[in-house]
């Protein structure tokens, strides 16, 4: 089980950016259970949807001592790192479209936490939005959360920005897209001009005068995408508390997608 959740080549990624385990000199304390042993019971939670107190006894370690090791690399950074290491693998192989990249967003319920807000497309109810870019292909390059009221528009320039400098086949790392499609959320000039002044292409619909699906040849690609998500079923409703946790476990279903190119 441990094997087929993380293989070896994935393992050799997460092992270049685990931070190392708290030294004991005093000794005594309980066994800690290897890094690849929790990291296969954090990826399964992520993909079946379960509770940490679901957890099966065959991984090892138990729900608690799971849940706390996800805490620990969550507050690291680990999941951050760990996707751009991805994308750093992929864009040395050449496997990123820079060419034309997609944003959009999702909406989830959430139960309680921070970045949580008034679902304006479910009758109110309290909820969560995840926020994407993609490249041509579908793979993700940044994310984002946010309370499911925060309008589409307001998280295009945070989206932009958090994209990681990657590594390409060949010359300097890159970061910008050469254009940019977006659906009518985003149909705002200062966020056109905010794109121009960078150098990227827009292709945004109008409001009033063009169809969303006019784009659809383009943006099919981050409805897939959001499918993919989707398949991490923890991700089908909000239950953490805090903003950083889920987060984390959206970060690892991208670093799964974008995994599963890197092993084609």
């Amino acid at each position: 089980m441990v094997e087929r959740l993380v293989p070896d080549e994935l393992w050799e990624l997460f092992e270049r950016v685990v931070p190392p385990a708290p030294s004991r000199p005093q000794g005594g304390g309980r066994r800690r259970y290897g890094d690849r042993e929790v990291l296969a019971a954090i990826i399964f939670v992520t993909t079946s949807g379960c509770a940490w107190r679901q957890l099966p006894p065959s991984f090892g370690p138990s729900g608690p001592t799971a849940h706390r090791r996800f805490s620990e690399w969550s507050k690291a950074r680990v999941w951050a790192k760990l996707h751009r290491l991805v994308l750093d693998e992929l864009g040395a192989r050449g496997e990123l479209d820079w060419s034309r990249c997609a944003i959009d967003s999702v909406n989830m319920r959430a139960l309680k936490g921070d970045l949580t807000g008034p679902n304006p497309v479910d009758r109110g109810k309290k909820g969560s939005k995840i926020h994407l870019i993609t490249e041509r292909t579908g793979l993700p390059l940044s994310i984002g959360i946010s309370g499911a009221n925060l309008h589409d528009s307001q998280a295009l320039e945070p989206l932009v920005r958090g994209i990681p400098p990657i590594r390409s086949r060949r010359g300097p790392r890159r970061r910008r897209p050469a254009k940019l499609h977006a659906d009518k959320g985003y149909d705002y000039n200062h966020l056109r001009r905010w794109l121009s002044k960078r150098g990227i292409r827009h292709r945004i619909a109008r409001k009033g005068i063009e169809s969303s699906t006019r784009l659809g040849r383009h943006r099919w690609t981050i409805e897939r995408t959001m499918a993919w998500l989707a398949g991490s079923r923890r991700l089908h409703r909000r239950y953490e508390r805090k903003a950083e946790h889920f987060l984390a476990f959206t970060s690892i279903a991208c670093t799964l997608i974008c995994y599963r190119r890197l092993t084609k």
